[in-house]
């Protein structure tokens, strides 16, 4: 059975998620950004919390975990290269390495770019991927830390997943993001769609996270740095895929 993954809401835009497995009734929590949402859905369902998997050390990300573990202690797993950020690590992990949540086997992604250190959680059997601020929905993090060719190359890593796997991204920014996306690649009909879409959601308080890996592939800009069309509305017809994410990325920084 696939993990039965609850989306949180967390401060003012965050998100954080949990992840379960009914047949072991072990439950994992994708980052922490604050303790009171994340604990009454755990109150709410009953699951019994056994691990934290955290994707970097910024604060909206791991500030609710030590009030998250004082009600509810469990193994808490981050990256080997951001441990001395993290707070404390039961298991720190590196790329490919492996992470069981009950029968449920995830494999780790470095995405660095964001952060240094910056790791994703893919779940292959449950089609999911816990991204963060790395792959976000019609976008992608700023790069604080990283270079622009890593941070290429690390939502180069998510691209290759499955089209139908699910990305669980960490913030409400989809609104904006597609305002941007929509003067990067203004002539795609289904980016046009998407953001009219996400402006009814929001208009509801629906969140727009998690979203399908194929909607990004053919809507996100900083997944389309190869696509002809976006090229040339940029004047970079013909130009490295890595440049045309570089450009679009300093581009959004100054949107």
């Amino acid at each position: 059975m696939p993990l039965d993954i609850r989306t949180i809401p967390c401060l003012s835009d965050n998100y954080a998620f949990l992840a379960h497995d009914a047949a072991t009734e072990s439950t994992a929590l994708i980052d922490a950004p604050e303790a009171a949402p994340i604990l009454e859905v755990l109150d709410e369902t009953g699951w019994r919390l056994t691990d934290v998997l955290l994707t970097h050390h910024h604060y909206d990300h791991v500030d609710g975990l030590a009030a998250i573990l004082a009600a509810h202690p469990a193994r808490v797993v981050g990256a080997a290269a951001d441990a001395e950020r993290l707070p404390a690590l039961d298991v720190k992990v590196v790329e490919g390495d492996t992470i069981s949540v009950g029968d449920e086997v995830g494999t780790v992604i470095d995405v660095s770019g964001h952060t240094v250190g910056h790791i994703a959680f893919h779940f292959a059997g449950s089609k999911a991927v816990f991204t963060a601020d790395s792959l976000m929905a019609l976008g992608c993090g700023r790069v604080f830390e990283g270079t622009k060719p890593q941070m290429h190359e690390s939502l180069q890593k998510l691209a290759a997943l499955p089209g139908d796997t699910v990305v669980y991204s960490g913030h409400e920014y989809t609104a904006a993001n597609g305002k941007f996306a929509l003067t990067i690649d203004p002539e795609n009909p289904d980016l046009i769609y998407r953001v009219r879409e996400v402006a009814e959601k929001r208009a509801s308080g629906t969140p727009t996270v998690p979203s399908l890996l194929s909607e990004e592939l053919a809507t996100n800009p900083f997944l389309r740095a190869h696509d002809p069309a976006i090229q040339a509305h940029l004047g970079m017809k013909g130009a490295n895929a890595a440049d045309v994410f570089a450009e679009i990325r300093t581009r959004k920084d100054n949107f």
